[in-house]
């Protein structure tokens, strides 16, 4: 590994030759040994071919080698190794308090949330099992005008979300409160409840790559079919809507349970053009005239 190029290419024949999991931002095995010699070279993650014929000293050579030997032999995934994870275009830390940040949530932010968002511009937004807290601090970037709330249960993943709260210069409108759901917020209204919440059935979680199990369990794992904590959210959600208000959740593979229970509720699925799946929108209106399903 004398260049950046060489080591390029030593990096993704390396992990091609592995069989990792990719699933923590990147999908195949040159992408992500992009990202890891470029970081480990202190270059931007963006950086162009002018970069390649870059020599590469003995301390940048140790640090590649040694994300490498435990990317493969550990199976951690990248951002937990370089401490950094990117989503909807923000740098954020990230490490073994929360999940790798990866949820489509972000295009549809990016997207000013149309065309499923009908209300005026959202003043008030909540990031429900915030996790790291990418989800709402993308919320507050991108929406100048929008207060945000950040909740968690798991304390330690809070932490980090108020980390990233910090190094994007958001404290001033975003707010971190430990809270099992929405006990924190009696009383709040929002226009656009936000939530990636655990949602992986107990099949999904025992058959999962070694990668996943380096994240916390309890941000992965929710009862047999996927649904414990989705389930009360949809029951509470009304409460916490403003009438115009919209409520979105990403559920993932566990989108097919969710229609077996609710089979008279009417889920929108939203479709993305970057890839993402199992996400549903439903509005305060729509949560209020289903009010005898989704609480019964």
């Amino acid at each position: 590994m004398h260049t950046v190029n060489d080591a390029l290419e030593y990096c993704a024949q390396a992990l091609d030759s592995a069989g990792v999991c990719f699933g923590h931002g990147c999908d195949n095995a040159w992408d992500e040994a992009v990202q890891l010699v470029l970081m480990a070279m202190d270059l931007p993650v963006d950086a162009d071919d002018s970069v390649l014929p870059l020599p590469v000293d003995s301390a940048r050579r140790k640090r590649i080698e040694g994300w490498l030997t435990r990317r493969i032999e550990e199976r951690v995934p990248l951002p937990y190794l370089t401490g950094r994870a990117w989503f909807a275009g923000l740098e954020l830390r990230c490490d073994e308090r929360a999940i790798v940040p990866r949820s489509p949530l972000g295009e549809l932010i990016l997207d000013d949330y149309a065309p499923w968002y009908e209300g005026p511009p959202p003043r008030r937004v909540l990031d429900l099992c915030c996790g790291g807290g990418a989800i709402g601090l993308a919320a507050a970037h991108y929406g100048a005008e929008c207060v945000v709330d950040l909740l968690d249960l798991d304390t330690e993943a809070l932490a980090l979300a108020q980390e990233n709260c910090v190094q994007l210069g958001l404290q001033g409108r975003v707010e971190c409160l430990a809270s099992d759901l929405f006990s924190a917020v009696s009383g709040r209204r929002y226009d656009i409840i936000l939530s990636n919440p655990p949602y992986v059935d107990a099949a999904d979680l025992a058959s999962m790559p070694a990668e996943y199990h380096h994240e916390p369990e309890l941000s992965l794992g929710s009862g047999a079919d996927g649904l414990d904590i989705t389930r009360r959210i949809l029951a509470a959600a009304e409460h916490y809507l403003e009438p115009h208000g919209l409520l979105v959740v990403e559920v993932g593979n566990s989108w097919e349970a969710l229609e077996a229970a609710y089979p008279r509720v009417p889920f929108t699925w939203l479709e993305f053009e970057h890839g993402g799946h199992g996400v549903f929108a439903l509005g305060a209106r729509e949560l209020h005239a289903y009010r005898k399903e989704l609480t019964g």
